[in-house]
Order: structure tokens, then C-alpha cells, then sequence
């Protein structure tokens, strides 16, 4: 029986196939993401690489179709790749994000805290079902997300939040406050 073991075609191509699988999934992952995203210089070369790496593995199955366990091992890799694009995805944190915060309690703790920090909001008062609320918008970068929402754990834990993945930013805000900032010292220095 072990001499009609063949290493190569029942652990080394499934294994072959398995890593291929994880690799390409994970770029279709991330590159998906970036099409939405409108990131469309990098996605095409995703693409380009992604299509690459299946049609070598896809070939690797055809030719040892009576093998089932590259049926497992392609289904397998599958599997893990999507994990692992979303993964990658979540710590490349990519793009902006808009965050909504809606308080019962007295939010200028939090307001001051958040604008402290340089995050950029609007807020407003408006009528809860119950009884009056704050409404704080703000947009940030992903890479920034979780600062925001430590401060707003610290300063209302009960607060209500939602968080949109935006695909365009007019005007970024830090941007925004540089420019202001430039044009106010230029002022100065005039003397006005």
C-alpha cells in the first residue's frame, strides 16, 4: 500500500493548491474592497494577479481530476482566503468612515474631547422619542476609527453610533483646518 503512495500528487499539489487558494482569494478580497472604494489604479493589477494565481491552480485540478482531495483542498483555501483577505482589509484600514453618534447624556464633554483629539464634527440638538439628544457627525479615516469610538466609550458608554464606509470625500477636514490656519497666520503677519 505505501509503495503505491504517491506524495507528490496526494499532499503536495492539494497543498500547492490550498496556499494558491488563500493567496488568490485574498487578493480578490482586498481588491473587491477597493473597487468600492474607487481606488481604481490598484484594483486592475489586483485583478491581473488574482486571475494569475487561479488559472495556475485551476490547471493543477485538471490535471489530476480523479484526485478528491484538490477538491477539498481548493474549497478549503477558499474558505481561509476570504478570512484572511478580511483580515488584511481591517489592518490596512483603507479610506474613510463616517461616524454617527447619537446621546441621551450631555455630549460638550465628548464634543470637546473629540475636537481636542483633531477629529472634525458637526452636531445638533434634536427630539429622541423619549427625550432631548445630541447628533454627532463625524468623518475620519479607518486607521483612525478606533480613537474615535475610545472617546466616545470614556465619555458616554450608553451612546447609540452607527459607521458608514464613505467612497468620497469633498474636503478633507484636517486639510481644511491647515488651510484655515495658513490664511489666519498670513493675517497676522500683515498686521490685520
Amino acid at each position: 500500500m505505501l509503495d503505491s503512495f504517491n506524495f507528490e500528487t496526494w499532499v503536495l499539489i492539494p497543498m500547492f493548491i490550498f496556499f494558491a487558494r488563500i493567496l488568490e482569494v485574498s487578493i480578490g478580497t482586498i481588491r473587491y474592497i477597493l473597487m468600492g472604494r474607487g481606488m481604481k489604479n490598484i484594483a486592475p493589477i489586483l485583478g491581473f494577479f488574482e486571475i494569475l494565481i487561479w488559472v495556475i491552480a485551476i490547471s493543477r485540478i485538471m490535471e489530476n481530476l480523479d484526485n478528491w482531495m484538490n477538491y477539498i483542498f481548493y474549497a478549503a483555501g477558499f474558505s481561509a482566503g476570504t478570512y484572511i483577505g478580511m483580515y488584511l482589509e481591517e489592518k490596512l484600514a483603507i479610506g474613510k468612515v463616517g461616524v454617527r453618534i447619537i446621546t441621551r447624556k450631555g455630549a460638550d464633554k465628548l464634543i470637546d474631547s473629540i475636537r481636542d483629539n483633531g477629529f472634525g464634527i458637526t452636531y445638533l440638538e434634536a427630539q429622541g422619542r423619549q427625550e432631548p439628544v445630541h447628533v454627532i457627525f463625524s468623518t475620519c479615516s479607518r486607521k483612525n476609527l478606533n480613537t474615535l469610538l475610545e472617546l466616545v466609550h470614556n465619555y458616554n458608554p450608553k451612546a447609540f453610533y452607527t459607521i458608514e464606509d464613505i467612497r468620497f470625500v469633498s474636503n478633507d477636514y484636517k486639510g481644511a483646518v491647515a488651510t484655515h490656519q495658513k490664511h489666519r497666520l498670513f493675517r497676522l503677519r500683515k498686521g490685520k
